[in-house]
């Protein structure tokens, strides 16, 4: 019997990993760290190329029963509240990408996935297992817990964005915190303004923040997500802060966005992070996925997205056969440029199309109003239209 493949980390990542992994007959282990797996945060976008992977996992069916599907992106501008441009995403985009545009709740994203791997005989979870690192040999590869060790024929560092198996394969350092604060707020649909009840992922654009907005769980609640460059020095994740906390540093933004952060409740603080990109996340029998290998920052809407197509890619190069050495290089090979180039457009986003001011803000919008809707899909194709091995778009 061939040995398992051990899995560090059971977030969407490492779960995707498993999932794709048993769709190829291949066994493997999840170790979890926590007690319970489960996801926090509220909602994620899921562009055409996520349900490329969906598919590609076998779970396409049952995430589009969950997803909700927006009618458009919308660009608007904080500072005058002036739409800037929008995408359509009905009937043309889909058949432009072969797939539909949506929005999910993480945490339904990440239940699909866990029952998936529940139920699959050749997939084992293992929670509270810390991962402390690695070892391996010319016949294994082992995960080392702080009680013990976990042997297979290969390890995935899947842990996110301060793997442990990523410190002693790389020794990199702590992540780069980029001082960008993120507030984020679920809120009944019944509490977002009347006339922002917009069937659409909405970003309103502004100097050094922007606000984003859209329907979530049937319509039945509104994600909200508030972005300010405060300059803070410490990596957070989802503590509890005040509105008036949130509210700080948009007096300078058009009362019709700045009246989103006054209907938030329970808002939580992120304070974002990323990586450069990396010409290698492959040790020997052990390879990094997800934000373990390629972290960035959210405003291209891809963190996820990456991580999906990453566990498809894995999955259909341990299929083609060979040692696992040369499967894992030919994994690294067929998603390193693709990865990096999303991370460095994702820190360009921000600074030139989320937050700029003044003339910055001005050619944004006269460059990006004046594309069709044609012309955006063929911006985004490159994006969209894969999922990171083939190019899907178009047939």
């Amino acid at each position: 019997m061939t040995a398992p493949i051990i899995i560090a980390g059971g977030g969407i990542g490492g779960l995707a990993a498993a999932v794709g992994l048993a769709q190829k007959g291949m066994g493997s282990i999840v170790l979890e760290q926590a007690a319970q797996l489960r996801e926090i945060g509220a909602g994620i976008q899921i562009g055409p190329n996520a349900f490329h992977c969906f598919d590609a996992l076998g779970i396409g069916e049952a995430l589009r029963a969950e997803a909700v599907y927006i009618d458009a992106l919308r660009l608007m501008d904080a500072k005058t509240a002036q739409e800037i441009t929008r995408i359509p995403l009905g009937e043309d985009f889909r058949r432009y990408f072969n797939n539909p545009y949506a929005v999910i709740h993480r945490a339904d994203l990440h239940r699909l996935l866990l029952e998936y791997c529940s139920a699959s005989p050749l997939v084992d979870i293992r929670t509270q297992a810390r991962v402390k690192g690695y070892e391996q040999d010319d016949t294994s590869a082992r995960v080392l817990l702080e009680d013990g060790h976990v042997e297979g024929r290969a390890v995935i560092g899947a842990e996110g964005l301060n793997s442990a198996i990523r410190a002693q394969m790389l020794g990199d350092g702590p992540p780069r915190i980029s001082g960008h604060a993120t507030y984020r707020s679920v809120i009944p649909t019944d509490q977002m303004p009347m006339d922002l009840r917009w069937n659409a992922a909405t970003l309103w654009a502004g100097p050094k923040c922007h606000i984003v907005h859209y329907p979530l769980k049937g319509g039945q609640v509104y994600n909200l997500v508030v972005t300010y460059h405060r300059d803070m020095k410490e990596a957070v994740a989802g503590r509890p802060v005040t509105r008036a906390e949130v509210m700080q540093g948009f007096e300078h933004i058009h009362p019709r966005a700045r009246q989103i952060i006054e209907h938030g409740d329970d808002w939580k603080l992120w304070v974002l992070c990323d990586r450069d990109p990396v010409t290698n996340w492959v040790d020997g029998k052990v390879a990094l996925l997800g934000d373990a290998a390629h972290p960035m920052l959210q405003y291209f809407a891809q963190g996820a997205c990456m991580a999906l197509e990453d566990a498809v890619c894995l999955s259909r190069s341990f299929a083609d056969g060979g040692e696992v050495e040369g499967t894992l290089a030919q994994y690294q090979s067929h998603r390193l440029v693709r990865t990096a180039r999303v991370q460095m457009n994702s820190r360009l986003i921000g600074d030139y199309i989320y937050h700029p001011d003044n003339a910055k803000a001005a050619v944004r919008n006269e460059v990006m109003s004046a594309l069709t809707p044609r012309q955006w899909c063929d911006q985004l194709r490159w994006l969209y239209g894969s999922d990171g091995m083939v190019d899907v778009a178009n047939g």
